[in-house]
């Protein structure tokens, strides 16, 4: 007998968790993004999934020899190219060295980043 899916079931998605082990001890966060995970470095985006594939943040520097790699394209969203971000198909990330690679690409542009702060919330009177 089949099992019935509730409607407010989520489905896990498989790459979360091997993302989670790909970055290991370093101190990431997680955010709901693009719809998908984000995982977050010093509250900047680094990597995340998405139906499509893996979104990886990889810089404008970088982006054309990124997007030009296997299984690689330019991030659009809503019609329009995001520089500096590229998405990979699941093919492309099919193993852990593949994931390891693109990985190791956006620790390499994200690194350099400077740390972001929230700012305050502004209190109501």
């Amino acid at each position: 007998m089949a099992k019935s899916v509730s409607k407010t079931s989520v489905a896990i998605d498989p790459m979360v968790g091997r993302l989670r082990a790909a970055l290991g001890s370093r101190a990431f966060t997680e955010q709901k993004m693009f719809g998908g995970t984000c995982f977050m470095l010093n509250g900047n985006m680094l990597i995340g999934t998405s139906k499509r594939g893996l979104l990886v943040r990889v810089g404008k520097a970088a982006h054309a020899t990124a997007a030009g790699g296997p299984h690689a394209s330019p991030m659009e969203m809503g019609g329009r190219s995001m520089e500096g971000y590229v998405r990979v198909a699941p093919e492309g990330v099919a193993n852990e060295a593949d994931l390891a690679a693109w990985l190791d690409r956006a620790l390499a542009f994200v690194e350099t980043l400077p740390p972001k702060v929230k700012p305050a919330k502004a209190r109501r009177a």
